[in-house]
C-alpha cells in the first residue's frame, strides 16, 4: 500500500478563494442550484465601497436609463427585469428567466450597462459591484409576495430605523413601485407617462397571478423586524 503524501492537497484551513472585500465574506462560490423558467429570483447585488451614494437624482437617472435599455435588449424574453428597489450600496432586482445560464447572461449584460453608465457619470474606471450577486429563487406565492413587499417597503424601514435613506412619499420613487399594478390603493404618480418604463412584464405565474392568493400589497406594508 502507499501511503497518504502530507504535502499539498486535500481540505485545509484558509483554503480557497478569498472574498474581494477586505474584512467582508463575499459571495459563496459554490455552484449555483438549477433555475426553472416557472420561478422568478430575487437577486441581490453591492456596491463596492467607497463609491456614491445610489438614491440621489443623478445616479437614479443613469440607473433607470440602464434598466430600460436593458429591457428593449431583452425583447426576445429569455431574461426579463420584472422589479426593482435601489438602496444606497445595494441593488434589489427581481427577474424572470428561462433557464440558470439565461439568467446569468441577463444579468452580466445589465451590471455591464449599469458599471459603464454609473462611471461614465462619476468619471472613473474600475469595477462598480463589490463581488458576484447572490439570488434566492421564489418558488411560492408566499415567497414572491413576501419579496414585493421587501423591495417596495426596504427603504421605507431603513429609513424608519435611521439609516441614511429618506422616503418622503407614499411610494418608494426609488424602486418600480410606480409602475406596479398590484396595490389595494390607487396611486397616481404625476409625471410616470413621461418617463421611459424601466421593467418588463412579468410573464410566470407566480409573479402575475400566484402571489394575489395572499392578497394585494398595501402601499404601508413594511418588511418584517428580524
Amino acid at each position: 500500500m502507499l501511503p497518504f503524501r502530507t504535502g499539498r492537497g486535500g481540505a485545509r484551513k484558509g483554503a480557497g478563494r478569498k472574498p474581494k472585500i477586505t474584512g467582508r465574506p463575499g459571495v459563496d462560490h459554490r455552484e449555483r442550484a438549477p433555475l426553472a423558467k416557472r420561478f422568478p429570483v430575487h437577486v441581490t447585488l453591492k456596491l463596492r465601497s467607497g463609491l456614491p451614494r445610489l438614491r440621489s437624482r443623478r445616479e437614479y437617472a443613469a440607473l433607470r436609463a440602464a434598466f430600460a435599455a436593458g429591457c428593449q435588449r431583452n425583447l426576445a424574453g429569455t431574461f426579463r427585469l420584472c422589479h426593482y428597489a435601489v438602496l444606497n450600496d445595494h441593488l434589489h432586482l427581481l427577474c424572470e428567466a428561462e433557464s440558470r445560464a439565461a439568467l446569468s447572461r441577463g444579468l452580466q449584460g445589465l451590471l455591464i450597462r449599469i458599471a459603464k453608465a454609473l462611471n461614465k457619470l462619476w468619471s472613473r474606471r474600475g469595477r462598480v459591484f463589490a463581488d458576484r450577486y447572490h439570488d434566492h429563487i421564489l418558488k411560492s406565492p408566499r415567497e414572491v409576495r413576501n419579496a414585493l413587499r421587501y423591495l417596495f417597503g426596504n427603504g421605507k424601514k431603513h429609513a424608519a430605523e435611521g439609516r441614511e435613506v429618506q422616503v418622503t412619499q407614499v411610494l418608494d420613487t426609488y424602486t418600480s413601485a410606480p409602475w406596479f399594478t398590484g396595490f389595494r390603493e390607487r396611486i397616481t404618480v404625476l409625471g410616470l407617462d413621461a418617463v421611459v418604463r424601466p421593467v418588463a412584464d412579468a410573464r410566470t405565474w407566480l409573479l402575475t397571478e400566484g402571489w394575489l392568493r395572499h392578497g394585494r400589497l398595501c402601499v404601508h406594508e413594511m418588511p418584517s423586524t428580524a
